[in-house]
């Protein structure tokens, strides 16, 4: 991992916003992260796209095949053109953002996240090796850096939908500004509420067939190892309230602010992930490359717990619905960035590549990989 170590440090000492550097990933530091110990079902193999790309967040995959890719402390979006073809070249194509773990593409341009910001970078694909200086869309966000990462993504109906965190662990936030999902036009124009109650969410899409919103939301801490649950969600109308602070996990009052509100009045979750497992990015399964019963299946990377006292997820779980849209049966699909109690790797988001491969992100190991069926 020297040479990437190398090329890592020369671009952290480049001061200017959007400034270029190449990370060039050689086949042979693959071997630094054991594939080996990732369990998958039979059929399926796991190989590593780049492992040159720190702090790995977000993904969205242009037509033209450049996958974009956010980060958290490290400040960059990155660039990875010709990403499905082997042997993809990283580019930084902005720096000195604050974790801009969310990336979206529209209409040739790159839009990012930040903590109180979306930037946007214009004809981007034609200047990898010369990006743009980003231009602010908008700055009305919460500034406050708890639960301040935001994944982005545009929906069927073209606006860009953007997650505000409650800014604390437990607390009864203005409804209006945080712990809610938003959306907005690309210009930055038209900012409402989609969802409220939602304490972080890190990862959504929509149903292949409804186009109706789904998202993962995380449950909150210090209410011991196994309560609550995150949560798999399902918005069928705007304006939907999904409990926090009042009641987590659909059945479980809150001990501060559970008396103010019956768990009654809330939309509950489709599925109950599990305590702490950090479910975060989440994609309905489109490909065809699959087996046919994965079909509009939901994937789910869980990042993994950081307070409980033995660790749980690290792992890409499987959820089954039904043509009702309820949950029938979750598996997990994924497994083995947990060894023996030591994470090596932290799945952070999921995404289906026209090929019908999975892509999966993580920000410990630095790396991209791409699961594939290939009895």
């Amino acid at each position: 991992m020297g040479i990437v170590r190398h090329f890592i440090d020369r671009a952290a000492r480049c001061a200017a916003l959007a400034c270029i550097t190449l990370l060039t990933a050689p086949a042979t530091t693959f071997a630094a992260l054991p594939l080996a110990q990732i369990q998958l079902p039979p059929g399926f193999r796991v190989e590593v796209l780049s492992d040159a790309v720190p702090e790995a967040r977000g993904m969205v995959l242009t037509p033209s095949g450049t996958l974009f890719v956010g980060s958290r402390g490290e400040g960059k979006v990155y660039a990875l053109s010709a990403a499905l073809s082997g042997k993809p070249v990283v580019h930084v194509v902005a720096n000195g953002l604050v974790r801009p773990a969310g990336v979206a593409f529209r209409d040739g341009s790159l839009y990012a996240s930040s903590t109180s910001r979306i930037v946007r970078l214009d004809d981007i694909e034609a200047r990898l090796d010369n990006p743009p200086t980003p231009v602010v869309v908008t700055d009305r966000f919460p500034k406050e850096t708890t639960h301040g990462w935001k994944f982005i993504a545009f929906g069927p109906d073209g606006f860009l939908y953007v997650p505000v965190g409650a800014p604390c662990n437990i607390c009864a936030p203005d409804e209006n500004r945080y712990a809610n999902i938003m959306k907005m036009r690309p210009d930055g124009s038209g900012l409402q509420v989609v969802a409220r109650g939602v304490r972080n969410s890190v990862g959504f899409d929509w149903h292949p067939v409804t186009h109706e919103l789904w998202f993962t939301d995380n449950g909150r801490d210090y209410l011991g190892d196994d309560q609550p649950d995150d949560e798999l969600n399902h918005a069928t109308q705007a304006g939907q309230h999904f409990g926090y602070p009042f009641c987590h996990a659909g059945n479980i009052p809150d001990p501060e602010f559970g008396k103010q509100r019956a768990c009654s009045e809330f939309v509950p979750p489709v599925a109950r992930l599990g305590a702490h497992v950090a479910a975060l990015g989440m994609r309905f399964y489109t490909g065809t490359q699959f087996p046919a019963e994965y079909r509009n299946n939901v994937f789910i990377a869980e990042h993994g717990s950081w307070n409980r006292s033995e660790r749980v997820g690290y792992r890409i779980v499987r959820v089954v619905l039904g043509t009702d849209g309820k949950a029938l049966r979750q598996e997990v699909f994924a497994q083995g960035w947990l060894q023996r109690g030591t994470p090596w790797g932290r799945p952070v988001d999921v995404l289906v590549a026209p090929d019908g491969s999975l892509l999966v992100s993580d920000d410990l190991a630095g790396a991209i990989y791409r699961i594939r069926y290939a009895p």
